[in-house]
């Protein structure tokens, strides 16, 4: 219902749209009794997040269209202005009355480029979903080549940007470090996690939930549903216009969003492993030290009561009972968040009958 309401939105905006009859990429499609009736749902869904970048728009837009319409192949190009505070929303806005593949979603408020993101992938309808950055570093040339590599048999493919043009200190070297981490940590190996560019399955977007700053670790979401993930290297180019919205501040961040993933990846559906593998030694160090002064004060007549042993035993008891606590609290959280949303602690790729 959704992709048919799509098509229908689309239809409308052709008919009045002067480019409609020069680019067969948005032409309306016709039924052997010449009755005009709506196009089909895009097969390529090309999601841009923007913020702030209304001096790279209109050649953003340009670019796109001079790659994909050539291709033969159905697109759109969804465009989601996060929250600018430019004249970017209106200038989508002007942009969006000659262009009719492109849809524009305008976002309330700032909500980070994860939300901006997730908004693109709900909206988008193509069976493949390409995203990049909307600061013109990203080169539009490039998406048919991601979009080849996507095609024999993976499910997801990222850019890597061999030859990055920006600043070493302040962008390259920590992006390098922090590949090499996330790699080593999780074991999804890629030289370059923080690529926008990159080519999705339709159907792998919708089990892509990112919240907080989790934009960076989408390879690994993806490889929580056992998604096929592929490299291929792409261009990159200098920011020519504008103000970068990154910097080396979201070092902390990534470590922070690092070992969320790390606990998604290892315990999300088992939490009390975690607690309870850290909170039972603890538990039982503290356990044995306490009977250890117990035996030195009952058959020695030792004064333990000045001993930091008897503090240090009762504070790791403690702790390990907390942790154990939290981890069955945990457990119930994660049994009612699946069994109330109807969610499955897996994905299927195939079924064969």
């Amino acid at each position: 219902m959704r992709c048919c309401a799509v098509a229908r939105n689309i239809l409308v905006t052709e008919l009045h749209s002067p480019t409609s009859m020069d680019h067969p990429a948005s032409s309306i499609q016709h039924s052997a009794s010449g009755i005009e009736t709506a196009p089909l749902c895009p097969e390529i869904s090309i999601v841009v997040p923007v913020y702030n970048e209304a001096p790279n728009l209109k050649d953003l837009v340009e670019q796109i269209l001079r790659v994909m319409r050539p291709l033969g192949r159905s697109f759109e190009v969804i465009l989601i202005d996060d929250g600018s505070t430019d004249e970017s929303p209106d200038l989508l806005r002007a942009i969006k009355q000659d262009c009719a593949e492109l849809r524009v979603i305008v976002l309330r408020r700032n909500f980070g480029q994860s939300a901006a993101m997730t908004a693109g992938f709900d909206h988008a309808t193509g069976d493949i979903v390409v995203t990049m950055d909307g600061d013109l570093q990203n080169d539009p040339e490039n998406i048919p080549l991601i979009i080849a590599r996507l095609e024999e048999g993976y499910d997801l493919v990222n850019g890597w940007r061999k030859a990055r043009q920006d600043p070493f200190f302040s962008r390259r070297l920590p992006s390098v470090m922090a590949n090499r981490l996330i790699g080593m940590a999780t074991g999804v190996r890629l030289h370059d996690y923080g690529c926008s560019l990159k080519a999705y399955r339709g159907d792998l977007t919708k089990h892509l939930l990112l919240y907080g700053e989790l934009h960076r670790f989408i390879p690994l979401l993806a490889g929580f549903h056992g998604a096929r993930i592929g490299e291929v290297v792409v261009s990159h180019h200098a920011r020519a216009r504008g103000k970068s919205k990154y910097g080396i501040g979201r070092t902390y961040r990534v470590l922070l969003d690092l070992i969320l993933m790390l606990f998604f990846q290892k315990f999300a559906t088992r939490p009390l492993q975690l607690f309870g593998l850290s909170g039972g030694p603890l538990f039982v160090a503290g356990l044995v030290i306490e009977l250890y002064l117990t035996w030195l004060k009952l058959w020695h007549g030792q004064d333990i009561g000045g001993r930091p042993l008897l503090l240090l035993g009762a504070l790791l008891i403690i702790t390990g009972i907390v942790l154990i606590g939290i981890g069955l609290c945990a457990e119930l959280v994660v049994r009612t968040y699946y069994e109330s949303s109807g969610k499955r602690i897996y994905t299927v790729r195939e079924v064969l009958e």
